[in-house]
């Protein structure tokens, strides 16, 4: 073959050079094809050339191959990548793969949506009697929404059970204080006084509530399959801020409203000896109740800021 017009193009890294020979002639031009020789010869020092010749002008006939061309800081990230492409396989192999995975992400989905559905039933049906009623749907609200309540709120207790499983990875102390925390709202205050069922802080507390979980739930149900809407993670961690120190305050009036009605019905006191008085009256339970009602926010709160800024900040970190 006929060699007519020699083209180089030449690359290097640290320990060696490619040269790329591309050979034409009349007849494979005409046919509109190509012929190359690739030659990789290896440097007898590792180290980066500035140049390939030795004069300072280089030959018309060489030219760069810029698709295989690396300099020291591309070398250097290519390194890294590498490096961290075999830690991750040599985690991921040590890591066993859990065979009930599939089961487990199913039920938490389900439990999630079902949950979903429910407060979102609450929230719905409230918002349009609102609009509808006005304030006099403030009075029956504990009669018309308390069964679908009542109802997610002994679905929940299943939160508490879920972290000991080892089944999701939040703690176990702060899903205990919310769901013991609103079932003593829900079954001791209002559930148990037909006086508190009838008064407008049943309407705040189940508002509230209902609030936070229409955006609560349907983001841990889409996190089961592995999806993510941006909105709806800024408000499932945006929303509690506002919403859940009112729920709380929502709540306290609650207890603070019913401490007469038990003073006068003297349910679920604690009888005494007569030397002490008749009985002891629950009321004081609920005192000492406020107290811890009021911590377990403090502490709440602070997992839940801390939960967002954890969130927010290796958000920060892969966009960077």
């Amino acid at each position: 073959m006929q060699i007519l017009t020699p083209h180089v193009y030449w690359a290097q890294r640290h320990g060696e050079i490619y040269l790329r020979v591309e050979l034409s002639d009349a007849k494979i031009r005409q046919k509109s094809t190509q012929r190359q020789v690739d030659i990789r010869i290896k440097k007898r020092e590792e180290r980066w050339w500035e140049r390939l010749t030795l004069q300072e002008r280089k030959p018309l006939f060489l030219a760069p191959d810029f698709d295989r061309w690396l300099d020291e800081s591309d070398a250097e990230m290519e390194l890294q990548a590498k490096e961290e492409k075999i830690n991750r396989i040599s985690v991921e192999s040590r890591v066993r793969k859990d065979p009930y995975l599939g089961l487990k992400k199913g039920y938490l989905f389900m439990y999630n949506l079902v949950q979903f559905l429910g407060f979102s039933w609450i929230f719905v049906n409230m918002t349009v009697r609102l609009f509808i009623l006005g304030q006099d749907s403030f009075y029956d609200t504990f009669h018309t929404m308390a069964d679908m309540m009542y109802f997610c709120q002994m679905m929940a207790v299943v939160e508490v059970i879920n972290p000991l499983l080892g089944l999701v990875k939040t703690g176990f102390v702060p899903a205990m204080i919310q769901v013991a925390g609103r079932n003593v709202i829900l079954f001791v205050i209002f559930g148990s006084l037909e006086d508190m069922q009838n008064k407008a802080v049943v309407f705040f507390v189940f508002y509230l509530w209902s609030s936070i979980e229409i955006f609560r739930y349907p983001f841990y149900m889409l996190a089961c399959i592995g999806t993510e809407w941006k909105l709806l993670t800024w408000l499932r961690y945006s929303l509690w801020i506002p919403l859940y120190p009112l729920g709380v305050v929502a709540e306290a009036v609650a207890v603070i409203q019913s401490l007469p009605i038990f003073d006068e019905t003297r349910l679920f006191s604690i009888p005494l000896p007569s030397v002490f008085g008749h009985s002891l009256s629950f009321s004081y339970t609920l005192q000492l109740y406020l107290v811890l009602m009021f911590l377990g926010l403090f502490i709440n709160f602070q997992l839940l800021y801390k939960q967002r800024q954890r969130r927010y900040r290796s958000r920060k970190r892969k966009v960077h």
